[in-house]
């Protein structure tokens, strides 16, 4: 796509309509010509990072279509622009609707539009996504970079799995490993972390502290005195060795969710 087409659908990147940022990158709502509504995501090229994830991205999203991934509408290359265009997803990131629940905490009586069957319908869907990508005919796609800010949701709430700059194709190589730690802390395969070495088996771990924080509802990182309290993994671990997972549920699932199904979800 051209400089010209999105800075058009952004209003000239207009801070009103910035959504998104972090790392190294900018993420703002638009609307092309078509009257499509999009995700623009803007690489800060001043900080000269970048290019590997930008060109990784493209290629990963081209060649792969699920209902569950992320579409890539198109990229723009250029000067010194690295910028990807998606399409918008409505409802955000998984980890929005978790924490942002202020009013709901405040008076239980509230309704919420977050239920326990749109968590588990989100799950299933996210969980279809990473498989495709692991089942990928050329020896599997790699995500390493799975977290619930990579979960976006439609405005269905149907869950699609974005953010595809670490990702890694083909089998794994011993003869070239990565000789740095790639990821976010908190999701990070406990092996991976030891081994360098990258296995889809390194995003079903990091799943699993997704589903950890989908019924919980608390980070996977937290600052705390009690050592086994601040890794959400340990954290759960800990409770489930004591019989005792009522303790550390998202209090809005009291009431609404059945024991043995969230025995079956941990």
């Amino acid at each position: 796509m051209s400089l010209a087409e999105i800075l058009a659908a952004t209003e000239n990147f207009n801070p009103k309509l910035l959504i998104g940022e972090g790392g190294f990158a900018k993420v703002y709502k638009g609307t092309l010509e078509s009257g499509m509504k999009v995700a623009v995501k803007r690489s800060d090229s001043s900080h000269g990072q970048g290019l590997r994830e930008f060109q990784t991205e493209i290629m990963v999203l081209s060649r792969i279509q699920h209902r569950h991934l992320v579409s890539l509408v198109g990229y723009c290359d250029e000067g010194l622009e690295m910028i990807l265009v998606y399409e918008f997803m409505e409802k955000g990131t998984l980890r929005d609707h978790l924490y942002d629940r202020k009013e709901c905490l405040q008076n239980p009586s509230t309704e919420t539009e977050f239920t326990w069957k749109q968590r588990l319908e989100i799950c299933i869907g996210s969980a279809k996504g990473l498989h495709y990508l692991h089942t990928d005919p050329d020896g599997g796609i790699f995500h390493h970079d799975v977290k619930s800010t990579n979960i976006l949701l439609d405005e269905h709430y149907v869950a699609k799995v974005a953010d595809f700059g670490l990702s890694q194709s083909g089998m794994p190589d011993p003869d070239h490993i990565r000789m740095s730690l790639k990821g976010s802390f908190g999701y990070l395969d406990p092996e991976y972390f030891r081994t360098l070495q990258l296995t889809n088996k390194s995003d079903v771990y990091s799943f699993g502290v997704i589903l950890l924080e989908v019924l919980c509802a608390r980070p996977p990182i937290v600052n705390s005195k009690q050592r086994e309290e601040i890794n959400l993994a340990e954290w759960g671990m800990f409770w489930q060795k004591e019989g005792q997972l009522e303790k550390i549920i998202d209090p809005l699932l009291v009431g609404h969710i059945n024991r043995k199904l969230a025995e079956k979800v941990w």
